[in-house]
């Protein structure tokens, strides 16, 4: 049941929005997204503070959320484009184009960075670690210039990525809190 009333129903239809929400498993794919994220960022930000043991023991977490990061990014494509699996924007001219090049952006920006998350381990010669087990790298270790430019193009991507979550996330709550549509609402757990 909801409070909308009937102004509220017709004006949601007059604006575009079919009354359609995001289904279950892109709804789990999304904020899984985020988490996995969240805490990759989080990690590569802090293992350097900690002992050695305790810093490679974060950094081998970080590759394996990573890998999964890029499963669900392979998963979240997949679903997309699966009949049945889209859902129309509820914006419209310039706003709706902004908002399908921030998703693409993302998208292009996420799997981008799981490559060279991958490459950042092997280039160096050093097996990728996947909860606990090591998956070896198929090349010799790289020049020191070369491993320290792949990790440098690794961060500036995850920096960029952050920034662009930052701003996907502050313009679902302008969404929800200024213009009080139900862009938000329809990405919300239990939205279905």
């Amino acid at each position: 049941m909801t409070d909308d009333t009937s102004f509220d129903t017709a004006t949601r239809i007059i604006a575009g929005d079919d009354g359609t929400t995001y289904d279950g498993l892109a709804i789990a794919l999304h904020w899984a997204t985020a988490a996995l994220v969240i805490a990759n960022f989080l990690l590569a930000e802090i293992w350097d503070y900690f002992a050695k043991s305790t810093g490679h023991l974060l950094q081998a977490t970080h590759m394996t959320l990573g890998l999964l990061l890029g499963a669900v990014i392979i998963a979240r494509l997949v679903w997309r484009q699966l009949p049945g699996h889209q859902v129309s924007s509820l914006e419209t001219g310039w706003v709706r184009a902004a908002s399908k090049a921030a998703h693409y952006v993302l998208y292009l920006l996420l799997v981008v960075e799981v490559g060279l998350g991958v490459v950042t381990q092997w280039v160096r010669g050093k097996p990728l670690i996947f909860f606990g087990l090591g998956i070896p790298s198929p090349m010799e270790a790289a020049p020191r210039p070369i491993r320290h430019q792949v990790t440098e193009v690794h961060n500036w991507v995850a920096w960029a990525i952050i920034i662009i979550a930052a701003l996907h996330a502050a313009s679902a709550l302008y969404h929800h809190y200024v213009l009080k549509d139900r862009v938000l609402k329809r990405m919300l757990p239990g939205a279905v």
